[in-house]
């Protein structure tokens, strides 16, 4: 079967078109031990660009895409968040974008395999049709869908539910090292036994809590940790304005503070956010792809004895001074992934959010005419909104909603 869609290839000069592509539908399976099942068909309504597109073009411009292309296929059709339409089953769906021969691929070992729609071996959501293994698409809330139409204002947020989990999965993680690498000292501190410290210490890791990078995964994150933990000292640190849209958002829904970083030397920023944080952090969390973040905090010593970094950027490499570090007793974790509970609980809270207000459209024609054009000037630039999305089928919106 023949779709229209986006997709990725190796070549130098467009590893991005639009065009005709053929579908294809291999068995797959979302977790071990679960039978192999063909995909049913799914129409995507709304898709939101990741910057995770925009790296895997630029791997296709290297030509080292091969991998990630489906078995057979010298191209991979992308787009990973968003809203389907599932006409055998007359409902709305978000596709969990992972699966494999894995207990679970978000925690995949070396004797397991796993794919990703529209990221790796599989293909994705910019396109008219998808062929989804039927045990992959998540139910959306009651309330949003009337007469086979979906609000606009809770389709832009469902563009999130893939970063929106990952968030989740980053507290999880945090609060299970923080409990494990903070616990015993916190038993000494508050004459408690180890088990009731190690629920202290969950919490306590957050005390200071540096968000480094103000796109979409720190407003998330930052979000999620006041809601878990309402006495948490929250900082982004961020390039925007103070007065800017998107920092007083994420400032208003994290209940946090902001520093602008205009700092001349690195030096001068850790100086700084050690100010404003009242002492060192006690977790940092590196957002901002950028290999300053972790000078900042181990180098230039924003994080404290003890401390947590979070890594979560891609594409930095993190070095560290070993005497310091061993002595300073820091914790270096890196894991981007979530399960499918996160992201059911994603959708959940995203229903009941205001994160549409930091979408925006790009007309599908527009898009579709030069796709890669689209990307470096309109989608990937300087200036560019906090997330844009395209309405792939206005059929299925309600514009009015």
């Amino acid at each position: 079967m023949k779709a229209f869609g986006t997709y990725f290839q190796n070549d130098a000069r467009r590893p991005l078109r639009y065009g005709p592509v053929e579908l294809i539908n291999p068995p797959r399976q979302r977790l071990r031990g679960e039978p192999l099942r063909k995909g049913i068909l799914a129409e995507p309504v709304i898709v939101g660009f990741c910057g995770t597109d925009h790296e895997l073009m630029e791997i296709g411009r290297r030509g080292e895409l091969a991998p990630k292309f489906p078995a057979g296929q010298n191209r991979l059709i992308n787009g990973h968040e968003g809203v389907v339409w599932v006409p055998e089953q007359n409902r709305f769906a978000i596709v969990l974008i992972r699966g494999g021969d894995s207990v679970d691929p978000t925690r995949f070992t070396e004797d397991e395999t796993y794919f990703e729609y529209g990221c790796d071996q599989a293909d994705g959501l910019f396109c008219d049709r998808i062929y989804v293994n039927p045990d992959m698409l998540l139910s959306i809330p009651d309330g949003y869908a009337q007469d086979g139409k979906l609000a606009l204002s809770f389709a832009k947020k469902m563009v999130f539910p893939d970063p929106f989990a990952c968030m989740l999965f980053q507290l999880e993680r945090m609060e299970d090292l923080g409990s494990a690498h903070w616990f015993r000292q916190t038993a000494r501190r508050r004459h408690c036994d180890l088990e009731t410290a190690r629920k202290y210490a969950a919490g306590e890791i957050f005390e200071r809590t540096v968000i480094f990078g103000l796109g979409t995964t720190g407003m998330f994150v930052g979000d999620l940790i006041r809601q878990a933990h309402p006495e948490a000292n929250i900082l982004f640190v961020g390039r925007s304005p103070v007065d800017s849209f998107k920092v007083r958002f994420a400032v208003e829904q994290a209940k946090a503070n902001y520093l602008q970083n205009t700092f001349d030397s690195p030096a001068a920023c850790s100086e700084a956010i050690c100010a404003a944080l009242g002492g060192k952090a006690t977790c940092f969390i590196g957002v901002s792809g950028t290999g300053l973040e972790h000078r900042i905090a181990l180098e230039y010593g924003a994080l404290g004895c003890n401390g947590i970094y979070n890594s979560f950027s891609l594409g930095p490499r993190i070095s560290f001074d070993t005497m310091p570090f061993g002595f300073h007793n820091h914790l270096i974790f890196g894991s981007i992934n979530f399960r499918q509970d996160h992201m059911e609980k994603a959708i959940q809270l995203l229903s009941r959010s205001r994160y549409d207000e930091i979408v925006s459209l790009i007309d599908k024609d527009e898009f579709t005419a030069d796709p890669m054009s689209a990307y470096e000037n309109r989608i990937y630039c300087k200036g560019a909104p906090m997330k844009t999305a395209v309405i792939w089928n206005g059929d299925y919106i309600d514009s009015t909603r």
